[in-house]
């Protein structure tokens, strides 16, 4: 039995929205986010984040 939760969205009507925003909305989320993460993506990525990454990388036995 799956019980149903009133305050979420369900999964169809999340689907159904998606394309909700007009795309000049769209554009102006979109410039807004890069500018305001520019500063963190041209950060150096930390060694420990870095290392992490390259255990991800390598395949498991």
């Amino acid at each position: 039995m799956t019980k149903t939760h009133p305050e979420r969205p369900s999964e169809t009507a999340a689907s159904t929205n998606a394309g909700a925003l007009g795309p000049s909305v769209r554009r102006h989320l979109g410039q807004t986010l890069r500018s305001a993460y520019a500063d963190t993506l041209a950060a150096p990525i930390s060694q420990r984040l870095e290392a992490l990454v390259q255990q991800l990388a390598k395949p498991k036995p």
